[in-house]
């Protein structure tokens, strides 16, 4: 039986544009990519809604579609990675991913637009677990820096989506607006298949035994709370912190503080935990930071809420960062990072799709947003910082 091959490259003269150079930056590309053809669609709520007719619960289906194809493939396409390499299942993901792009511009109903956001996300569902594998690859020695610099396109490609669309939307059609990000799509496609490069070798199985080993592994579901935590508090901060500045009666636009520590903390922490060598202390360290910035964004005065709002999103994805950089560097799951990332990945949505909710419902309860924010900062910081007294 075949194995996978995870040897890094060692050029003896490592060129200027080559593969060592060029790989790490399709990771942040991708991640970028993958964003922004998600989130394109929220700034065309009422051009879309006005056009088909449509009610606001049906258009938040069309965006559900994508991310329930997201939830039900990444653990099928990290079981694809580790089996045929992230060279070969991105060849495959990245041109569907273009192709219903391109369909979703220009199919005229409302089910048709339903069909090309689920397949849509059925080709971007690859992506977190094939870079997982990517910087395994090209990054043995600083996992935590190349993982923090994909995050940090995540949050590129969510700020360009939300920032750039509402511009573009002022001088053409919505429809012209998702052709050029899927022109985008496309163009990225073919320099994968062009420029990407990879040393992996396919298995002769499914590796199923290894997934199944995996499923036992109690560090697993270690890396399944944090990520549960992590996307549920930032997701839910994000949604909500707006109307929580409102209610504060101050401006808005200060929750842009939070994703500013999203871009920050990739690198940051990244290049942290490959420095000091101990993710328990670090994931420790940004646990308690995260739990006090977060209740501090009830109680700090003006000054300092800035920096609360600021240290909310940076601790948060921080955790996160660590968390997809570990199965790779872990004794017994680097053998399965595709299926360990995607299978995280894919059940920490629980998160995203229950905190918002709940803090909602907190706030019609109680008629302020006191519990609701202390309520994430409580599932954080408890999360954070017991799991990291796991072994490993």
């Amino acid at each position: 039986m075949q194995t996978i091959s995870t040897t890094p490259h060692r050029n003896p003269r490592p060129k200027f544009f080559g593969a060592g150079q060029i790989m790490p930056l399709f990771s942040f590309v991708v991640a970028f990519l993958l964003h922004l053809l998600l989130f394109a669609t929220a700034p065309m709520v009422t051009v879309i809604m006005e056009e088909m007719d449509l009610s606001h619960a049906e258009f938040g289906f069309a965006f559900s579609a994508a991310m329930i194809s997201l939830i039900l493939f990444r653990i099928p396409w990290g079981l694809i990675g580790d089996r045929i390499g992230y060279l070969a299942a991105l060849r495959i993901a990245l041109p569907m991913a273009a192709t219903f792009a391109v369909l979703r511009a220009f199919l005229p109903s409302y089910p048709a637009l339903l069909l090309s956001q689920f397949f849509l996300g059925l080709g971007l569902a690859a992506v977190i677990p094939c870079l997982a594998l990517l910087v395994k690859e090209w990054s043995p020695r600083t996992l935590g820096l190349s993982t923090g610099i994909y995050i940090s396109g995540f949050a590129v490609g969510n700020a360009t989506a939300l920032g750039l669309t509402p511009h573009l939307l002022e001088m053409m059609g919505w429809r012209q607006v998702l052709l050029i990000y899927a022109g985008l799509a496309a163009v990225v496609s073919g320099l994968w298949w062009c420029l990407a490069k990879s040393a992996m070798k396919s298995t002769s199985e499914f590796q199923l035994k290894n997934f199944g080993r995996v499923l036992k592994d109690r560090y697993t579901w270690v890396l399944l709370f944090f990520v549960i935590a992590s996307m549920g508090s930032y997701d839910t901060l994000a949604t909500w912190m707006p109307k929580v500045l409102e209610m504060k009666e101050l401006d808005k636009a200060l929750a842009s503080l939070l994703p500013l520590g999203f871009f920050l903390a990739g690198p940051i922490v990244g290049f942290a935990s490959d420095r000091f060598q101990d993710r328990k202390r670090v994931v420790t360290l940004l646990g308690a930071i995260a739990a006090t910035s977060i209740i501090g964004i009830n109680y700090a005065p003006f000054p300092l809420l800035l920096l609360c709002l600021f240290l909310s999103g940076f601790t948060i994805i921080g955790v996160l960062t660590i968390t997809l950089a570990a199965p790779a560097e872990h004794e017994r799951l680097s053998a399965s990072v595709g299926g360990v990332i995607g299978l995280v990945s894919s059940l920490g949505n629980v998160g995203p799709l229950v905190m918002p909710v709940v803090f909602g419902f907190l706030i019609d309860v109680t008629g302020t947003f006191h519990a609701s924010v202390l309520a994430v900062a409580v599932l954080a910081g408890v999360t954070f910082i017991l799991g990291s007294r796991v072994s490993e």
